[in-house]
């Protein structure tokens, strides 16, 4: 975690501000506990990477292969206490997730060059250069890291700890990323210049979502793509968006569609799944404006 995040982090419990115990310390933040100066909960930093959930051991019984990693990596013995205790509290492991995630961070790493990607940073490139940007679902980094190149600050935000492990191994003075739920206040008030949320609506209730992104944004661009796939059998949303309903929604919260975007799109993302499979999604691109 970089020393200058802590300004911006806040509390997802209370979105107080947040204290920093440094344990280990090179070019940035390596091991650490961030603490919230008023409902005093605490949130661990892993291998440069602070993990900002409501309930860590939460987190922790849905990814139980993830947690003997983690452990792993831990050299701090406080925070070996820390990790320790949070592990005592899990009364019932749940659905291990450690290998998908594992297997879409693989994914993404084998299909970083889709033609997907570049048509997405042509139409950054006619957005003007931007204080604060904001990816949620940033995965492993490919986005975030080329809006670093322009951008003054990027955050990305993920759930999977694997993913961003990965996105980590590119260090910028200016890119830092986040494990946090997706709806979590991870800052606070804090307004964005730009915020990009690609291919993640299947992971949360959609609307909820445009809403909670909606009030981080008073001055600025939201650049949404989506291939519409909410098929996730019981683990699927209550209400998907299509094409129309997504542009409505984000009309009623007063972005102003752009002229390119008011149209549909079908841009094709070819993902390569292994050595014989690839997954082909025509996605839909819209960028609005407040």
């Amino acid at each position: 975690m970089l020393d200058s995040s802590l300004e911006f982090l806040k509390c997802v419990n209370c979105s107080s501000k947040l204290e920093l115990n440094a344990f280990k310390h090179e070019k940035e933040i390596v091991e650490g506990i961030l603490e919230c100066t008023k409902c005093s909960k605490q949130f661990p930093i892993i291998d440069k990477i602070p993990i900002l959930w409501g309930d860590f051991s939460l987190y922790l019984s849905s990814r139980k292969k993830l947690s003997g990693q983690l452990y792993q990596l831990i050299e701090n013995s406080n925070l070996r206490k820390f990790y320790k205790i949070s592990l005592s509290k899990i009364k019932q492991f749940s659905d291990d997730r450690t290998d998908i995630e594992e297997r879409w961070s693989l994914i993404y790493q084998n299909s970083k060059s889709a033609k997907f990607y570049t048509e997405i940073k042509k139409n950054i490139h006619s957005i003007k250069k931007s204080n604060f940007v904001l990816e949620y679902g940033c995965s492993i980094g490919i986005m975030s890291s080329f809006l670093a190149e322009s951008h003054q600050m990027v955050f990305g935000i993920d759930r999977s700890f694997t993913a961003l492990r990965y996105a980590k191994k590119v260090h910028k003075n200016n890119l830092d990323y986040v494990v946090a739920d997706f709806m979590s206040p991870v800052f606070g008030k804090l307004q964005f210049d730009l915020i990009l949320a690609l291919n993640v609506l299947e992971l949360t209730e959609p609307i909820e979502l445009l809403n909670h992104i909606s009030e981080q944004i008073t001055n600025g661009y939201f650049i949404i793509s989506d291939p519409y796939d909410f098929d996730r059998g019981t683990q699927s949303v209550k209400k998907p968006l299509d094409e129309i309903s997504l542009r409505q929604n984000l009309k009623n919260l007063k972005f102003k569609i752009t002229s390119k975007t008011k149209i549909p799109s079908h841009i094709i993302w070819t993902l390569k799944l292994n050595p014989r499979a690839v997954l082909n999604y025509q996605v839909d691109l819209v960028i609005g404006k407040k």
